[in-house]
Protein backbone atom coordinates (compact mmCIF):
# COMPACT_ATOMS: atom_id res chain seq x y z
CA UNK A 1 0.00 0.00 0.00
CA UNK A 2 2.88 2.41 0.70
CA UNK A 3 4.26 1.94 -3.04
CA UNK A 4 0.70 3.65 -4.28
CA UNK A 5 1.14 6.56 -6.29
CA UNK A 6 -0.04 9.39 -6.78
CA UNK A 7 0.23 9.21 -10.40
CA UNK A 8 -1.48 5.73 -10.18
CA UNK A 9 -4.42 7.04 -8.70
CA UNK A 10 -4.23 10.08 -11.57
CA UNK A 11 -4.62 7.72 -14.27
CA UNK A 12 -7.33 5.61 -12.84
CA UNK A 13 -9.33 9.01 -12.57
CA UNK A 14 -9.01 9.32 -16.08
CA UNK A 15 -9.92 5.76 -17.02
CA UNK A 16 -13.37 6.59 -15.34
CA UNK A 17 -13.58 9.77 -16.55
CA UNK A 18 -12.80 8.95 -20.50
CA UNK A 19 -14.62 5.64 -20.46
CA UNK A 20 -11.34 3.01 -21.52
CA UNK A 21 -7.39 3.23 -21.45
CA UNK A 22 -7.11 4.04 -24.92
CA UNK A 23 -9.34 7.10 -24.38
CA UNK A 24 -7.93 8.01 -20.97
CA UNK A 25 -3.49 7.68 -22.50
CA UNK A 26 -4.70 10.09 -25.63
CA UNK A 27 -6.69 12.54 -23.09
CA UNK A 28 -2.96 12.19 -21.17
CA UNK A 29 -0.88 12.12 -23.98
CA UNK A 30 0.64 8.80 -23.13
CA UNK A 31 0.94 5.35 -24.46
CA UNK A 32 -1.98 2.75 -23.91
CA UNK A 33 0.66 0.44 -22.41
CA UNK A 34 1.74 2.84 -20.13
CA UNK A 35 -2.18 3.06 -18.86
CA UNK A 36 -2.37 -0.26 -18.37
CA UNK A 37 0.76 -0.96 -16.57
CA UNK A 38 -0.53 2.24 -13.75
CA UNK A 39 -3.94 0.48 -13.51
CA UNK A 40 -1.84 -2.98 -13.09
CA UNK A 41 0.74 -1.77 -10.29
CA UNK A 42 -2.10 -0.27 -8.83
CA UNK A 43 -4.52 -3.53 -8.80
CA UNK A 44 -1.25 -5.06 -7.00
CA UNK A 45 -0.73 -2.89 -4.55
CA UNK A 46 -4.39 -2.80 -3.82
CA UNK A 47 -4.94 -6.51 -3.95
CA UNK A 48 -7.76 -6.27 -5.55
CA UNK A 49 -9.36 -5.55 -9.79
CA UNK A 50 -10.41 -1.45 -9.78
CA UNK A 51 -11.95 -2.73 -13.39
CA UNK A 52 -13.76 -5.17 -14.65
CA UNK A 53 -12.15 -6.32 -18.30
CA UNK A 54 -14.40 -8.64 -19.64
CA UNK A 55 -16.49 -6.98 -21.55
CA UNK A 56 -15.68 -4.29 -24.88
CA UNK A 57 -14.92 -1.68 -22.04
CA UNK A 58 -13.63 -1.50 -18.72
CA UNK A 59 -16.18 -0.90 -16.36
CA UNK A 60 -15.63 0.33 -12.76
CA UNK A 61 -15.59 -3.33 -10.48
CA UNK A 62 -17.25 -3.05 -6.91
CA UNK A 63 -14.00 -1.98 -5.31
CA UNK A 64 -13.41 0.04 -7.72
CA UNK A 65 -16.71 1.75 -6.92
CA UNK A 66 -15.61 2.11 -3.17
CA UNK A 67 -12.11 3.52 -3.64
CA UNK A 68 -13.18 6.03 -6.14
CA UNK A 69 -14.57 8.27 -3.80
CA UNK A 70 -11.47 8.37 -1.71
CA UNK A 71 -9.17 8.32 -4.56
CA UNK A 72 -10.60 11.38 -5.67
CA UNK A 73 -10.53 12.78 -2.05
CA UNK A 74 -6.52 12.01 -1.81
CA UNK A 75 -6.16 13.74 -5.32
CA UNK A 76 -8.01 16.86 -4.07
CA UNK A 77 -6.13 17.28 -0.81
CA UNK A 78 -2.56 16.84 -2.68
CA UNK A 79 -3.50 19.78 -4.86
CA UNK A 80 -5.28 21.77 -2.16
CA UNK A 81 -1.65 21.25 -0.40
CA UNK A 82 0.48 22.14 -3.44
CA UNK A 83 -1.55 25.43 -3.73
CA UNK A 84 -1.60 26.36 0.66
CA UNK A 85 2.39 25.64 0.15
CA UNK A 86 2.98 28.03 -2.95
CA UNK A 87 0.61 30.30 -1.18
CA UNK A 88 2.58 30.60 1.75
CA UNK A 89 5.88 30.71 -0.07
CA UNK A 90 4.48 33.46 -1.83
CA UNK A 91 4.38 35.78 1.72
CA UNK A 92 0.20 34.77 2.35
CA UNK A 93 -0.61 34.17 5.67
CA UNK A 94 -1.08 30.13 6.50
CA UNK A 95 -4.17 31.27 9.11
CA UNK A 96 -6.00 34.03 9.66
CA UNK A 97 -8.54 34.88 12.65
CA UNK A 98 -10.87 37.58 13.21
CA UNK A 99 -13.64 38.12 16.26
CA UNK A 100 -16.79 39.43 15.42
CA UNK A 101 -19.42 41.39 17.80
CA UNK A 102 -22.67 38.81 18.01
CA UNK A 103 -24.26 42.14 16.90
CA UNK A 104 -23.00 42.65 13.64
CA UNK A 105 -25.56 41.88 10.74
CA UNK A 106 -25.02 38.29 9.57
CA UNK A 107 -25.78 38.93 5.95
CA UNK A 108 -22.99 40.85 5.42
CA UNK A 109 -20.64 38.45 7.20
CA UNK A 110 -21.60 35.31 5.66
CA UNK A 111 -20.86 37.82 2.18
CA UNK A 112 -17.75 38.44 3.02
CA UNK A 113 -16.77 35.09 4.00
CA UNK A 114 -17.86 33.77 0.28
CA UNK A 115 -16.05 36.19 -0.95
CA UNK A 116 -13.25 35.56 0.88
CA UNK A 117 -13.17 32.08 0.62
CA UNK A 118 -13.33 32.31 -3.46
CA UNK A 119 -10.16 34.78 -3.32
CA UNK A 120 -8.08 33.12 -0.60
CA UNK A 121 -9.06 29.36 -0.67
CA UNK A 122 -5.77 28.33 0.99
CA UNK A 123 -6.43 30.40 3.99
CA UNK A 124 -7.63 28.43 7.13
CA UNK A 125 -9.86 30.69 8.82
CA UNK A 126 -10.75 31.19 12.48
CA UNK A 127 -13.98 32.96 13.10
CA UNK A 128 -15.01 33.73 16.82
CA UNK A 129 -18.43 35.68 17.76
CA UNK A 130 -18.49 37.90 21.10
CA UNK A 131 -20.40 40.29 23.00
CA UNK A 132 -18.94 43.63 23.70
CA UNK A 133 -15.92 43.45 25.92
CA UNK A 134 -15.32 39.54 24.76
CA UNK A 135 -14.64 40.61 21.63
CA UNK A 136 -12.21 42.86 21.96
CA UNK A 137 -10.67 40.98 24.54
CA UNK A 138 -9.95 38.17 22.12
CA UNK A 139 -7.59 40.52 19.87
CA UNK A 140 -6.15 42.36 22.51
CA UNK A 141 -5.04 38.40 24.05
CA UNK A 142 -4.05 38.41 20.02
CA UNK A 143 -6.57 35.40 19.69
CA UNK A 144 -8.12 36.97 16.88
CA UNK A 145 -5.76 39.03 13.80
CA UNK A 146 -8.62 41.88 14.04
CA UNK A 147 -12.31 42.59 15.15
CA UNK A 148 -15.59 43.58 14.50
CA UNK A 149 -16.55 45.64 17.26
CA UNK A 150 -17.83 48.75 19.29
CA UNK A 151 -16.17 51.65 19.69
CA UNK A 152 -16.87 52.28 23.61
CA UNK A 153 -15.74 48.94 24.45
CA UNK A 154 -12.47 48.94 21.92
CA UNK A 155 -11.16 52.13 23.50
CA UNK A 156 -7.76 50.44 24.85
CA UNK A 157 -4.28 52.31 24.29
CA UNK A 158 -3.45 49.17 22.88
CA UNK A 159 -5.69 49.18 20.00
CA UNK A 160 -6.39 51.31 16.36
CA UNK A 161 -9.99 51.14 16.07
CA UNK A 162 -11.20 52.18 12.20
CA UNK A 163 -14.74 53.26 11.86
CA UNK A 164 -16.49 51.64 9.55
CA UNK A 165 -20.19 52.39 10.15
CA UNK A 166 -23.18 52.90 13.06
CA UNK A 167 -25.31 50.25 14.36
CA UNK A 168 -29.60 51.09 14.44
CA UNK A 169 -30.99 50.02 18.20
CA UNK A 170 -34.07 50.29 18.52
CA UNK A 171 -36.14 49.62 21.88
CA UNK A 172 -39.11 46.80 21.79
CA UNK A 173 -41.42 44.86 23.83
CA UNK A 174 -43.75 41.64 23.26
CA UNK A 175 -46.84 42.47 22.19
CA UNK A 176 -48.57 41.50 25.84
CA UNK A 177 -46.15 44.18 27.98
CA UNK A 178 -47.64 46.96 29.32
CA UNK A 179 -45.32 49.12 27.47
CA UNK A 180 -46.61 48.01 23.95
CA UNK A 181 -50.15 49.14 24.85
CA UNK A 182 -49.01 52.37 25.14
CA UNK A 183 -50.09 54.63 22.29
CA UNK A 184 -47.45 57.51 20.89
CA UNK A 185 -44.22 58.11 23.38
CA UNK A 186 -43.35 56.13 26.20
CA UNK A 187 -42.99 57.96 29.63
CA UNK A 188 -39.88 58.19 30.74
CA UNK A 189 -41.55 57.17 34.41
CA UNK A 190 -43.25 54.17 32.55
CA UNK A 191 -40.02 53.02 31.27
CA UNK A 192 -38.14 53.42 35.12
CA UNK A 193 -41.00 51.63 36.48
CA UNK A 194 -40.54 48.83 33.98
CA UNK A 195 -37.58 45.77 33.77
CA UNK A 196 -35.20 46.08 31.38
CA UNK A 197 -33.49 43.73 29.79
CA UNK A 198 -29.88 44.54 29.65
CA UNK A 199 -26.84 43.33 27.58
CA UNK A 200 -24.12 42.57 29.96
CA UNK A 201 -20.66 41.94 29.56
CA UNK A 202 -18.63 39.20 30.67
CA UNK A 203 -15.15 40.80 30.60
CA UNK A 204 -14.20 44.22 33.08
CA UNK A 205 -13.36 46.11 30.09
CA UNK A 206 -16.87 48.28 30.25
CA UNK A 207 -16.85 47.99 33.91
CA UNK A 208 -18.38 50.83 35.81
CA UNK A 209 -20.23 51.89 32.27
CA UNK A 210 -23.72 52.12 32.21
CA UNK A 211 -25.38 52.53 28.28
CA UNK A 212 -28.85 53.19 27.47
CA UNK A 213 -30.19 52.02 31.25
CA UNK A 214 -33.27 53.88 32.07
CA UNK A 215 -34.81 51.38 34.55
CA UNK A 216 -32.94 50.69 37.87
CA UNK A 217 -35.12 47.11 37.55
CA UNK A 218 -32.43 45.48 35.53
CA UNK A 219 -31.97 41.78 34.07
CA UNK A 220 -28.35 41.74 32.90
CA UNK A 221 -27.50 39.19 30.12
CA UNK A 222 -24.43 37.80 28.71
CA UNK A 223 -26.48 36.48 25.59
CA UNK A 224 -27.75 37.88 22.69
CA UNK A 225 -29.68 35.49 21.20
CA UNK A 226 -31.03 34.95 25.00
CA UNK A 227 -32.13 38.36 25.85
CA UNK A 228 -33.92 38.39 22.30
CA UNK A 229 -36.21 35.43 23.32
CA UNK A 230 -36.82 36.62 26.75
CA UNK A 231 -38.18 39.78 25.31
CA UNK A 232 -40.54 37.78 22.80
CA UNK A 233 -41.41 36.03 25.93
CA UNK A 234 -42.36 39.30 27.71
CA UNK A 235 -39.88 39.27 30.23
CA UNK A 236 -38.97 42.92 30.15
CA UNK A 237 -38.02 46.14 27.06
CA UNK A 238 -35.28 46.22 25.60
CA UNK A 239 -32.91 48.05 22.92
CA UNK A 240 -31.92 45.22 20.10
CA UNK A 241 -29.99 45.87 16.69
CA UNK A 242 -32.67 46.89 14.16
CA UNK A 243 -31.37 43.83 11.59
CA UNK A 244 -32.15 41.35 14.40
CA UNK A 245 -36.19 42.80 15.39
CA UNK A 246 -37.24 43.80 11.82
CA UNK A 247 -39.05 40.55 11.39
CA UNK A 248 -40.20 40.44 14.55
CA UNK A 249 -41.85 43.89 14.62
CA UNK A 250 -43.16 43.60 11.28
CA UNK A 251 -44.81 40.25 11.95
CA UNK A 252 -46.27 41.35 15.43
CA UNK A 253 -44.23 39.55 17.87
CA UNK A 254 -42.45 42.54 19.27
CA UNK A 255 -43.55 45.85 19.10
CA UNK A 256 -41.26 49.02 18.73
CA UNK A 257 -41.68 51.26 21.96
CA UNK A 258 -41.84 55.44 20.69
CA UNK A 259 -39.21 57.26 23.46
CA UNK A 260 -36.52 59.53 24.12
CA UNK A 261 -33.55 58.95 26.45
CA UNK A 262 -33.53 61.38 29.57
CA UNK A 263 -31.77 63.99 27.31
CA UNK A 264 -34.35 64.22 24.98
CA UNK A 265 -32.18 62.08 22.04
CA UNK A 266 -33.42 59.39 20.02
CA UNK A 267 -32.23 55.86 20.27
CA UNK A 268 -28.48 55.42 20.53
CA UNK A 269 -26.44 54.62 16.84
CA UNK A 270 -23.24 52.67 18.69
CA UNK A 271 -20.51 52.72 16.55
CA UNK A 272 -18.80 49.67 15.22
CA UNK A 273 -15.02 49.63 14.60
CA UNK A 274 -12.42 47.40 12.86
CA UNK A 275 -10.08 47.02 15.70
CA UNK A 276 -6.46 45.63 15.70
CA UNK A 277 -3.62 46.11 17.67
CA UNK A 278 -1.03 48.32 17.12
CA UNK A 279 1.54 46.30 17.00
CA UNK A 280 0.06 43.67 14.69
CA UNK A 281 0.71 43.90 10.70
CA UNK A 282 -1.88 42.13 8.60
CA UNK A 283 -0.96 39.84 5.87
CA UNK A 284 -2.39 40.14 2.57
CA UNK A 285 -5.16 38.01 3.19
CA UNK A 286 -6.37 39.79 6.21
CA UNK A 287 -5.51 43.07 4.56
CA UNK A 288 -8.26 42.61 2.22
CA UNK A 289 -10.81 40.77 4.50
CA UNK A 290 -10.50 43.90 6.89
CA UNK A 291 -10.83 46.05 3.74
CA UNK A 292 -13.89 44.32 2.53
CA UNK A 293 -15.57 44.80 5.95
CA UNK A 294 -14.62 48.37 5.62
CA UNK A 295 -15.77 49.29 2.15
CA UNK A 296 -19.17 47.29 2.38
CA UNK A 297 -20.76 48.31 5.76
CA UNK A 298 -24.31 46.49 4.61
CA UNK A 299 -26.70 46.85 7.30
CA UNK A 300 -24.48 48.92 8.80
CA UNK A 301 -25.47 52.95 8.35
CA UNK A 302 -21.96 55.32 7.78
CA UNK A 303 -21.04 57.24 10.78
CA UNK A 304 -22.44 60.33 12.00
CA UNK A 305 -20.95 63.74 12.68
CA UNK A 306 -21.68 62.94 16.89
CA UNK A 307 -19.56 59.76 17.50
CA UNK A 308 -19.31 60.64 21.15
CA UNK A 309 -22.40 60.89 22.26
CA UNK A 310 -23.65 58.10 20.14
CA UNK A 311 -20.90 55.72 21.78
CA UNK A 312 -21.45 56.67 25.33
CA UNK A 313 -25.15 55.91 24.95
CA UNK A 314 -24.71 52.75 23.32
CA UNK A 315 -25.65 49.36 24.90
Amino acid sequence: MDAISLDQLRVFLQVVKSGSFSAAARDMHRVQSAVTYAIQKLEDQLGTKVFDRSGYRPKLSEAGRALLPRATRVLEEFSALNEQARAIAGGLEPELSFVVDASYPMPLFLAALREFEAKFPAVLLRVYVENLGAAVEAVIDRRADFGLTFEFAAESPELVNTPIGEMQLVPVAAPSHPLARIRGRVPLQALRDARQLVLSDRTPLTQGKEFSVISPRTWRLADLGARHAMLRAGLGWGNMPQHLVEADIAEGRLVKLDIRWPDGSRPPRPIVVLARRKDKTLGPAGAWLAERFSRRSGGVSAPSGNRGSAARRSR
